[in-house]
């Protein structure tokens, strides 16, 4: 098992053709964002990982972002949950939150980002990169 069985809840930015492209979404910071998403990480001690991935397929609901179970959320029932349309400071703030409780099957989501669950496009994965 080793590290697997350590492994803490992951947050995968999509920064793909439209999620994170300016041009598509004028007048978001999304540099910020994924600052802001990188720095939580760091200071949550392990707490919980970011990663970037290339397109994660529904373009038409970005930006996306997934948020993966810890080990413990995977073994307690917790799967990956799809966030579309994550581009405003309240629903950056309410995936921090929800991956420092733990993430999906650790903690219960905060209401209104619930609202942005999104169902993954056929055969999707979220192999990210650092």
């Amino acid at each position: 098992m080793g590290a697997a069985a350590r492994r803490p809840c992951t947050v995968v930015v999509c920064r793909g053709c439209c999620c994170g492209d300016a041009r598509k979404h004028p007048g978001f910071d999304h540099a910020w964002q994924l600052d802001r998403l990188r720095a939580a990480a760091a200071a949550s001690d392990g707490g919980f990982q970011v990663r970037t991935t290339d397109c994660l397929g529904p373009c038409d609901q970005a930006n996306v972002i997934v948020v993966q179970p810890s080990a413990a959320g995977r073994r307690a029932g917790g799967r990956a949950v799809w966030v579309g349309f994550a581009m405003d400071d309240d629903c950056t703030e309410e995936i921090l939150g929800w991956a420092a409780a733990g993430g999906p099957g650790v903690a219960e989501p905060p209401v209104a980002l619930e609202l942005q669950f999104i169902d993954p496009p056929r055969g999707a994965r979220t192999r990210g990169r650092r």
